[in-house]
Order: structure tokens, then sequence, then C-alpha cells
């Protein structure tokens, strides 16, 4: 029997169909009343990598992460137009419950915000009530895996019923991050995270960045130009509410397009 003929490359390219990023936004502007705090933001992000968002302050980076969580919409007279896709569906659809979608798109804030009236093991365990009901047993192992992707674990197993109070800022910080994980959600939001944490405690948090990335993707807010070069992948620059170019880090940091990220990146403003 004759073979059938080799398709060539570029047919066999064209017929393969596209990869769907893990959380993308198509054209997203997210308002304050009549004022816009970023305006049609187009990008995705891949799943298994980190994407930093970078920019002066006051440029919409923060609110642009909110809106990737249904976070923004807590905010009295606030609105967002566009589309924000999980795996190609838009979370903002009037049949998607937002607190469903909070679980799969975690957060973790600037500073460290671990529930003051209840135990560290508690504060982990705290996202399981929405979901499917664990055991007294599987809610133990939850809260041991979810401190050890935190790198909290050894620090912490003798001390699950003290108060999270009594741990130092990274400390608390981690266990953040191991609340945020324990319900196992897609992707992880970190807005500002070592903003408030001394030298050693920012360290522990960019290696914690670059072990998520293996479970999860990533979505990190920094003001801090060095950290974003370290920790990763993919950066995208927003300057007055607007993406002006976004690419893998190295590029951007090295052969950006637009003047006005080579300003930033080199110091001349921001």
């Amino acid at each position: 029997m004759t073979p059938p003929p080799t398709q060539p490359a570029a047919s066999r390219a064209e017929a393969e169909p596209a990869v769907v990023p893990r959380l993308a936004t198509d054209a997203l502007t997210a308002w304050y009343g009549s004022t816009s705090g970023v305006r049609d933001v187009t990008l995705a992000c891949r799943e298994n990598t980190v994407t930093a968002l970078i920019g002066p302050s006051g440029c919409g980076k923060s609110t642009l992460l909110r809106s990737l969580n249904r976070m923004h919409e807590l905010v009295p007279g606030t609105r967002v137009t566009g589309r924000v896709l999980l795996d190609g569906y838009d979370i903002y659809e009037r049949d998607v419950n937002p607190i469903q979608v909070r679980r799969r798109i975690g957060m973790v804030f600037q500073r460290p915000t671990p529930f003051p009236t209840m135990t560290i093991a508690e504060n982990v365990s705290a996202g399981l009530a929405i979901g499917p009901r664990v055991s007294r047993t599987e809610r133990a192992d939850i809260v041991e895996h979810a401190l050890k992707r935190a790198a909290l674990w050894d620090e912490v197993k003798d001390r699950l019923d003290d108060s999270p109070l009594e741990l130092s800022g990274g400390q608390q910080q981690r266990l953040c991050v191991a609340r945020t994980v324990a319900p196992e959600p897609e992707v992880i939001l970190l807005d500002e995270p070592t903003a408030a944490l001394d030298p050693g405690g920012a360290a522990h948090i960019e290696e914690l960045v670059q072990e998520l990335k293996r479970e999860f993707t990533v979505v990190i807010v920094t003001h801090n130009l060095q950290q974003a070069a370290r920790v990763s992948d993919y950066t995208a620059f927003f300057y007055l509410g607007e993406l002006v170019e976004v690419g893998a880090t190295t590029k951007i940091f090295t052969t950006p397009t637009k003047p006005q990220t080579e300003a930033y990146i080199t110091g001349r403003f921001g």
C-alpha cells in the first residue's frame, strides 16, 4: 500500500488547535464610577508561568489584578467591561458565582492578612468552607500539604493551635499563601506580596513563587524591577491605565519595543 503523502510542516501547524491560556483578558476595562482604572487590556497568562505586572504607582496594576478574580466589584460604584477568561470561559458571565471564581483564582495581598481569631491551622483551612465537605483527617492532611507548599510546615508543625499573630511578618505572608493554595486554585494572584517584608522575608517569598509556578499559574504585581526580573517568565508594563507592552521578561528588560517601557526600565521616569 502506498503511504499517504507527508503533510507539510506549515499545514500541520495550522491544523493544530491554538493553546488556550489558563487566564486571559479581552479588552478589559475596570471602572470606578465614570473613571477607568485600566483600559482595554488584552493579556494572556500561560499555564505554569509567572507574569509580572510592572509600572509606576497608580497605573492600574492592582486594579487589573483585582479584576482577575472579581474582587474589583466589591468596591461600591465599580464595574468591569470586556472579558476575563479562565480556561476560555468568561468569569463575568451572569451564571458564574464570584465566590467560586475566587476559590479557583486565589489572591495574596500586599500586607499579611491572617485571620486573628483563628489558629494557624484554622487559617489554612478557612477556604475549605466553600466546596465539598472534608473529614477531619482530610482537613489535617490538606493543612499539612498547604503549609509544605508554602515552605512553612517545618516552622509551625508544632504550633498549629497557636495564634497566627505570634508569627513573623514573613511567616504570616507564607501562611496567607498556604491559605490560598489549600483549596487547590488554578491561578494565584500576588499583589506586591513582599512590600511589607524585610529582605529575608522577601527572599523567602521570591523562592516560593518559583516553587508555586510548578503547580499554578501566577500573576504578581511588583514595584521592584529586580524582583520582576528574578521571578517572572513574562512581564507586562502599564502606564496611565494602559498596557504598553508585554513579552518575555528577558526581552522586556533588555530590548523593549516601546520607548515608554525603556524609559521606565532604565529609571528615567516612574
